[in-house]
């Protein structure tokens, strides 16, 4: 995984990344939570001698650190008999950053089962006539398909070689990009407006395309005092793109500014960049993703070979009554069917993505939201897909016997700093998921320590024994999940540490307590 660029920043809104996916998750910038930091034990605590002795070795990886000013919350216990070992403020409220997404995924696999699919449409108000013509607006309609694409063999480049294989060559409408089938928010609550220009605060939207994200590159000028060379990776009037950088001397530091509206695609890019130095990318989000996803499938129609009279348009849920889509009084001309569920909560927690976390959300709020309704019929109706989602994960997790009083959820995430949840709920979740079906999808869609996804640079003596989710937020650091001990015993276990303001790494003190869970064995002798 690579590492954030360490760039000169000129306002707090700018985010300079070395050239990488954008779908590895950037969590910054949180506000501690003001809890007590108390030692809590719960009074179910085994008191075997090995597990005693664990616990005295957890304990003083904690108290002898800087982290120790920090607020730590530590909860494990067996999946074989259910045992605690260990509760350090197991019952306490933290942030939980990205081990949220545990708690969306799960329910989601339970749920809605590992084998979902989501179903994005194309529309027409009437058949085509005999000469190919469709005389009217062609919709594009999302489901939520986290995975569509602009580009390859499948996505919208599959949908417009439907259309032409069915015999259309002119739509004499527009192409409007609907993103209708979800309502709520359009961010998650509790997100920073920094964020949500960066591609890791991306929206939400029903339509989405590429990740509803665009590369920025940023290289030097040919020589001292030109401009720097900005280009965005897809050229196009949907970006309005203004460069007002400096090519620097070559031992300048950079320092490089970037903004992008927050209700519009106005991008500024201003500041020095050193002559000689190296090129990077920063990853942007994209506002109005239905109007994006409408423009590049006018695109993909006229490479195919149908002219299009009218132009990219989009509708949303908030639109009036009578401008409301409705695909029962339409025409399907074409679908496509992305990938599985399972394969969509494999990325979304080997690379913490924030974006496919979300629209997980919305698509567990759709699809069961009638599980856990709201007592007030009047609210039921008018609650968002989000608000649902959240429902449906709670109820979810009260059915598998987790504690929820207190917990807030507030997104799919983690993104939000309104997010609480408990290492004790976490841990038992892990216990919950993994008598379901979906418990080996669950599984392996966790980081693998030394091997791959956000834990691939971590816990290398580790390697292949923990499988984890990482969380990141400034302040806010998490690791939970499964550890198999010497004695090949398996652990589920959920480390928070909050309010990290000093300088020294509390994910190194993370990874430490997680190493001696590996090393732990239930059928040693203490002395």
């Amino acid at each position: 995984m690579l590492a954030i660029a360490s760039f000169g920043l000129v306002l707090t809104s700018v985010l300079l990344v070395e050239r990488r996916s954008p779908a590895i998750s950037r969590e910054d910038r949180a506000t501690p939570t003001p809890l007590a930091t108390t030692r809590n034990p719960a009074p179910n605590v085994s008191n075997a001698p090995p597990d005693l002795a664990l616990a005295r070795e957890i304990d003083r990886t904690i108290d002898e650190s800087e982290p120790a000013q920090a607020r730590w919350g530590v909860f494990v216990m067996s999946m074989s008999d259910g045992r605690v070992l260990y509760s350090r403020n197991g019952d306490k409220l933290f942030t939980p950053a990205s081990n949220m997404k545990i708690y969306t995924t799960a329910a989601a696999l339970d749920l809605l089962g590992a084998d979902y699919h989501w179903r994005t449409s194309v529309y027409a108000g009437k058949q085509p006539d005999s000469n190919g013509v469709i005389d009217g607006d062609l919709t594009l309609f999302g489901r939520g398909d986290p995975g569509l694409a602009s580009y390859g063999k499948d996505g919208l480049p599959l949908l417009a070689l439907e259309l032409w294989q069915h015999g259309i060559r002119h739509v004499r409408g527009n192409v409007i990009g609907d993103d209708s089938y979800f309502r709520g928010e359009m961010y998650g609550l509790g997100w920073q407006w920094n964020d949500v220009q960066w591609y890791f605060g991306a929206q939400p939207s029903a339509l989405t395309i590429d990740a509803n994200a665009m590369e920025l590159m940023i290289t030097p000028g040919g020589k001292f005092g030109n401009a720097a060379t900005v280009k965005l990776q897809r050229e196009n009037r949907y970006f309005h793109l203004t460069n007002h950088t400096t090519t620097g001397e070559r031992a300048a530091p950079a320092s490089i500014g970037i903004n992008r509206g927050l209700s519009d695609n106005e991008i500024r890019v201003w500041g020095e960049f050193p002559a000689g130095g190296r090129g990077f990318t920063a990853y942007l989000s994209v506002y109005n993703p239905a109007l994006w996803s409408a423009t590049l499938f006018n695109e993909a129609l006229l490479a195919q070979g149908i002219a299009v009279d009218g132009e990219p348009r989009s509708r949303d849920s908030r639109a009036a009554e009578a401008e409301r889509f409705d695909p029962q009084k339409a025409f399907e001309i074409a679908f496509a069917e992305g990938r599985t569920l399972g394969e969509i909560v494999h990325q979304t927690n080997k690379e913490s993505n924030n974006l496919y976390a979300e629209l997980i959300l919305r698509t567990l709020g759709k699809e069961r939201g009638s599980l856990a309704p709201d007592p007030d019929p009047r609210k039921n109706r008018e609650r968002g897909d989000d608000e649902a989602g959240v429902a449906v994960v709670k109820s979810w997790l009260d059915r598998s016997s987790i504690p929820i009083d207190g917990l807030a959820i507030r997104d799919g995430s983690g993104l939000s700093r309104l997010d609480l949840v408990t290492p004790e709920a976490t841990a038992r979740l892990l216990v919950a998921i993994s008598k379901t079906s979906s418990a080996g999808v669950f599984h392996d869609s966790l980081p693998i320590a030394g091997r791959d996804g956000t834990l691939k640079p971590r816990l290398l003596r580790e390697a292949g024994k923990l499988f984890a989710k990482t969380g990141t937020l400034t302040y806010d650091h998490s690791l939970s999940g499964y550890a198999t001990t010497q004695n090949g015993e398996v652990l589920a276990f959920s480390i928070f540490c909050n309010d990290a303001t000093g300088h020294s790494d509390p994910v190194r003190l993370i990874d430490e307590i997680a190493a001696l869970l590996v090393a732990y064995d239930s059928h040693s002798k203490v002395k």
